[in-house]
């Protein structure tokens, strides 16, 4: 195969997917790639089908891998297309690449990316139209790869790939080493792929959330991670220096307003996570970011550097509050670490945590699961904490896999989260139900049907509930005696919405705590009206009266304890840069609030000293 000496051109495309997370934003493997390619004087271009899909450009019907194939074909003569993708797209992958060979028999059709971890093998023995997987690393190994074909040579030797040889059988070469040193990566061919504020725009993204490739690989084996394996259990991290350059590249970039650093381990190399920090504090921590983390990572001392150095966020992987169901899935934390401590550490340095757990992992009964979703109802009290609940599935290429994939299935209308918005057109589901063992990234762990759509129920509903009504739910469990489990059940037993379930309980600190939930919420995403100059300033919140002196009784909810005093209060739920606070005040400060929400005039003679007091508290705002 010729067509431009030793050079193939090359069309390579993230595989389509409906995760609005995934499109929102560009993959930076992707343009990691291109610019590789670039560099080495390659001729490539790069297509995005996720955001062609969220952007309504493609439709999520039977037509998307047959659509998906004619618009990687109508960006121009290629003579290699290659796939990037997931365990949830390898099924729409496999279907696109049938869809080009039998469009375009000529055609090198080439695979790659964590999807195809543990199955490149029987991807090539099975479809006859894929030609090549790309293991690992691509910036090497695809080049390398597109000069031999491009020359019209076989590709025995170049390690890192599996291929298909003349005579249609498949060969493994070995793996290939990974880049010593990340600082040699390619910058971002970000010209190659619509503008980020294009991605935006099809989310309505406000945070202006921006992926980079800080580090790559993980030393852990989880058990329901291919992570660790498909980088050969190995964790790199992209200089200090290098990294701190692309982030603080990102104030240039138009709709880019925070950082994503996307490797799983940030602190891991506890010198280099700190020396980022301190690089980034030299230069005035001009732009915030984010990380992922373990729990055992995460100090004090490195926690506060984080956030005087712009970091604002961490996800952590808890996966369960019980040790021995960590221990069956070789999670190896540290040994006595508690969840609880790493988020009120967070929240003390200004950082808000998510806290991610998987649900139906091995060994987990009733009890385990009650601890885990005990500990969740504690760290949604701590205010800005976000909690994610997910299902386990056993992915080809880790532990679970490896056990359960033959006897694991899907469960209708019950996808895993590793699964969600990918493998609901009729040629997905056709190809996962004749290959369960190579797409069980759509299957659950066996268990009976009635447990696992209880899980669905809770991964659904409870993280989104901690996020508008924690102390509500934290009391109701406390009145009742019962924990966090067994009050979801009693209140799905109910049926209804959970304020209906607060109602008819009748009990009447429940339902003010619930009413402080709604005005908190509603508060942080109002927009007040500015004051004008010379007239009365605007509040910064709103009033709530109650019965009870509710955040004493949030308090004793963090604690574990109901401490009800019957004390009427007066609160200002307000916000401020840190996000939104409640205050006490006394009965006539909240009159005079609840006097400046209505229309403006002259501030009254006398009446300045206790605007003057109520604008140093922070509740109200002049223009």
């Amino acid at each position: 195969m010729r067509g431009g000496g030793d050079k193939a051109r090359a069309l390579f495309a993230y595989a389509p997917h409906a995760d609005t997370f995934g499109y929102s934003m560009p993959p930076p493997g992707l343009l990691r790639l291109g610019g590789a390619l670039e560099r080495e004087g390659l001729s490539v271009a790069l297509e995005d089908l996720a955001y062609r899909l969220g952007a309504g450009e493609l439709k999520g019907d039977d037509s998307l891998a047959a659509a998906s194939a004619r618009l990687l074909l109508s960006r121009g003569e290629f003579e290699v297309i290659g796939l990037s993708t997931m365990g949830a797209t390898l099924p729409v992958s496999v279907a696109i690449a049938e869809q080009l060979r039998a469009t375009k028999p000529g055609l090198r059709i080439v695979l790659g990316g964590p999807g195809t971890t543990g199955v490149d093998e029987a991807l090539l023995e099975r479809f006859p139209w894929i030609d090549a997987c790309v293991r690992g690393e691509g910036e090497v190994t695809v080049p390398e790869l597109l000069r031999r074909w491009g020359a019209g040579e076989s590709l025995a030797g170049v390690t890192g790939v599996t291929w298909r040889d003349a005579h249609g059988g498949v060969q493994r070469e070995e793996d290939r080493a990974q880049l010593k040193d990340l600082g040699e990566v390619a910058p971002y061919a970000r010209h190659l792929l619509p503008p980020l504020t294009d991605y935006k725009l099809i989310t309505g993204e406000a945070d202006g959330l921006t992926p980079i490739d800080s580090g790559r690989g993980c030393a852990y084996d989880c058990s329901f991670c291919t992570i660790g394996r498909f980088w050969s259990r190995r964790s790199r991290t992209l200089p200090y220096e290098r990294l701190a350059d692309e982030v603080c590249e990102l104030q240039e970039l138009e709709g880019a307003r925070n950082a994503y650093l996307c490797h799983d381990l940030f602190g891991a190399d506890r010198e280099h996570a700190m020396a980022f920090c301190e690089e980034m504090i030299e230069r005035g921590s001009p732009f915030p970011w984010e990380v992922r983390a373990r729990l055992d990572h995460l100090d004090d001392e490195l926690l506060a550097k984080m956030s005087a150095a712009g970091g604002y966020r961490v996800l952590f992987g808890v996966e369960s509050a019980d040790a021995a169901v960590l221990e069956s899935c070789d999670k190896n934390t540290r040994e006595g670490w508690d969840p609880m401590k790493a988020v009120e550490r967070c929240a003390a340095n200004g950082i808000t945590p998510i806290l991610s757990l998987v649900l139906g992992l091995p060994g987990e009964g009733d009890e385990e699961l009650a601890a885990s979703l005990e500990l969740c109802t504690r760290a949604a009290l701590i205010a800005g904490v976000n909690i994610s609940l997910h299902l386990v599935n056993p992915q080809p290429g880790c532990t679970l896999g490896e056990e359960f994939a033959a006897e694991a299935r899907p469960l209708d209308g019950v996808p895993p989260d590793m699964a969600l918005g990918a493998g609901e057109t009729g040629p997905e589901r056709a190809l996962i139900e004749a290959h369960p063992d190579l797409f069980s990234s759509f299957a659950l762990l066996p268990q009976p049907e009635e447990r696992l759509r209880e899980l669905a129920s809770i991964s659904h509903t409870l993280p989104e509930l901690y996020l508008r009504a924690p102390r509500s739910f934290a009391y109701m469990s406390l009145s009742l005696g019962i924990d966090s489990l067994a009050l979801f059940r009693r209140w799905r037993a109910a049926g209804g919405a959970w304020e209906e379930f607060v109602a008819v309980a009748g009990d009447e600190a429940a339902a003010e705590l619930l009413a402080w939930d709604g005005v908190a919420a509603q508060v942080s995403q109002e927009s007040f009206a500015e004051g004008a100059a010379g007239l009365l300033p605007r509040p910064t919140g709103r009033i709530l009266r109650a019965a009870h002196d509710l955040p004493r009784l949030a308090d004793g909810l963090a604690e574990g304890r109901i401490d009800l005093s019957a004390e009427p209060v007066a609160l200002a739920v307000h916000r401020t840069e840190s996000g939104v606070v409640t205050t006490k005040v006394e009965p006539r400060v909240a009159d005079l609030l609840e006097e400046l929400r209505g229309s403006p005039g002259p501030v009254p003679e006398g009446l300045q000293p206790a605007l003057d007091t109520l604008e140093k508290a922070g509740l109200i705002r002049y223009t």
